[in-house]
């Protein structure tokens, strides 16, 4: 097929917008160039890759496999391009990172204590769930995602770099948060707050009361970490969120940590990437820093009492 970077690179902003006058806009290209590359493509290819109905413009079937193909290929030229900066001994590049809500302050915490190092380097973050997190690994739309263990099968390099300890919470007035050593049983008869199927807290919590020979009741199902935060600490129930995403909450007293046998769920963080992925230096270079230093730069919030923790797989 004797198609140009230039027509994939026109096609792609064409498809990515699903508008001719915005990827105009964005290659500083007049609209009749835009459509003039895309009519070119299209003879390549032999097939059309848009519709039109009215200003209304969509992706043909051809289109939705090209899409897939081009972005492919711009973003392997990308990957060349800062892998060869590294080898001439840049210090610049990009890193794009995608974590889940309960890794992002720590996440950044990381990324301030990297960039004392390498202050040339820039980053983008993309915030989203786990299924978010495993689309955007498959997809190859970023160079590292932080998160709790990925499915072995899904051919990922994963690394655990640090634990991360799920608590229980409540209001502080709740009854249970002035009793000590409580037994797993007596949550029974507690509403729960929880967070939506396919979530890494879920399935560890699930796992978790499943071995315990029953389900945390409620019905009560929240998007982020935050939400349930602001539930638990409103009195509608108890939540399981990382011990990570509570020292805002600890200190200014607005939630506390029961102190519940077994507890905390003892799960890690771990730093993926896709196997077939060829880190950039810069993307290299913090994921070292992430193995290697993150437990001196990121200390987890106190609250919790020394003891016997519960460790459940996380995939």
């Amino acid at each position: 097929m004797n198609v140009t970077f230039r027509q994939l690179k026109v096609f792609e902003a064409v498809a990515r917008h699903l508008s001719f006058t915005r990827a105009a806009e964005e290659l500083f290209l007049t609209q009749p160039a835009v459509s003039m590359q895309v009519k070119q493509l299209e003879q390549h290819i032999g097939l059309p890759l848009f519709e039109q109905v009215g200003k209304k413009v969509s992706l043909t079937e051809a289109g939705r496999e090209m899409q897939f193909y081009s972005r492919a290929i711009m973003q392997l030229l990308d990957e060349a391009d800062e892998v060869l900066d590294g080898l001439r001994g840049g210090e610049r590049g990009h890193l794009a990172l995608a974590v889940p809500s309960t890794a992002n302050q720590m996440t950044m915490q990381l990324l301030a204590a990297f960039r004392r190092r390498h202050p040339a380097f820039t980053f983008s973050i993309d915030i989203t769930n786990r299924e978010g997190l495993l689309r955007r690994l498959e997809l190859n739309e970023c160079d590292l995602v932080i998160m709790g263990k990925p499915p072995e099968e899904a051919n990922l390099d994963a690394v655990a770099f640090m634990e991360n300890p799920l608590v229980v919470i409540a209001a502080p007035d709740h009854p249970l948060a002035a009793r000590t050593r409580i037994p797993p049983a007596s949550l029974k008869q507690e509403t729960f707050v929880i967070r939506e199927p396919g979530s890494g807290t879920r399935i560890a919590m699930e796992r978790f009361f499943a071995g315990h020979g029953w389900h945390p009741g409620g019905g009560m199902e929240m998007a982020s970490n935050e939400a349930i935060k602001q539930a638990v600490e409103a009195g509608l129930g108890l939540g399981i969120v990382s011990l990570h995403t509570l020292d805002v909450e600890l200190a200014a007293g607005r939630v506390a940590v029961l102190d519940v046998d077994t507890f905390p769920i003892l799960r890690h963080w771990y730093i993926v990437q896709r196997q077939s992925k060829r880190l950039s230096a810069v993307a290299s270079r913090f994921r070292e820093f992430v193995i290697s230093e993150a437990g001196t730069v990121w200390h987890t919030p106190g609250g919790l009492r020394s003891g016997k923790a519960a460790a459940v797989p996380a995939g």
